[in-house]
């Protein structure tokens, strides 16, 4: 009888694991994310909308950048490896897997955007939780009056920084169920330095293009970010029906 090595009985678990998912039917539009490898911080960006059953690309590809130090699973809606590594607050890693998107943020009084996509001017009152010891951990939180402490002032979204003057939201660890310590304030934002500097964890582009996606971004079709490395992108996408 053929003996089966412990590494390719975890590889059949691990696979069996992963190809049960597959993307929601009710989601029309999908952006997909394709680093080189789960160290690359670089990655190509296309917008696919679904025609039928059928996705097709909605526009061109965008070059992009992520975490410093690549790819880690994050915590959305696919199924994680048993084992496997997952993001870490300070990790310097973009969560991988597919995410729910939406919600946008912005120092400008308004954007331009679908009259359905939530978007809020971030003031000085505007926090963003990265405190894992907190209950509000990975939460919006809006103060009454400006913040007066230091931990308040470390959360704050808005710290006159461009690359955060425009901002979309990926829901890697949401809230209600935001694990502590599992990464936070996720989202699209604008590239530093021309896209010559990487990021703790968010995913950039231009402005161009983000203002681009944010307009093109429909809540009602229940939008998702796809983000894998491409040999990954490849082994799953017949599984998880992938664009």
């Amino acid at each position: 009888m053929m003996k089966t090595s412990l590494a390719a009985i975890l590889f059949f678990a691990v696979s069996g694991v992963l190809a049960a998912f597959e993307l929601p039917q009710n989601s029309g539009q999908c952006l997909v994310g394709i680093a080189e490898g789960w160290d690359s911080s670089f990655v190509t960006l296309r917008l696919f909308e679904k025609s039928g059953t059928e996705w097709k690309q909605a526009g061109g590809e965008w070059k992009g950048r992520l975490g410093r130090d690549g790819l880690v699973w994050g915590l959305g809606l696919h199924p994680v490896p048993e084992g496997a590594a997952i993001k870490k607050e300070g990790d310097w890693r973009t969560p991988a897997g597919v995410f729910k998107i939406g919600g946008a943020w912005g120092y400008a009084a308004d954007i331009s955007r679908r009259a359905n996509m939530p978007y809020a001017r971030v003031t000085t009152r505007d926090l963003w939780v990265e405190d894992p010891a907190s209950p509000l951990y990975n939460q919006h939180v809006r103060l009454k009056a400006e913040p007066s402490t230091a931990w308040e002032k470390k959360q704050q979204m808005r710290q006159d920084d461009p690359a955060h003057s425009l901002e979309l939201f990926i829901a890697h660890n949401a809230p209600p169920a935001a694990r502590p310590g599992a990464g936070s304030s996720i989202f699209f934002h604008i590239w530093r330095e021309g896209g010559n500097k990487p990021t703790a964890g968010c995913t950039t582009m231009s402005e161009q293009n983000l203002r681009k996606l944010i307009a093109a971004i429909d809540p009602a079709k229940n939008p998702l970010y796809v983000i894998l490395p491409r040999a990954d992108y490849e082994r799953l996408r017949s599984a998880w029906k992938l664009p």
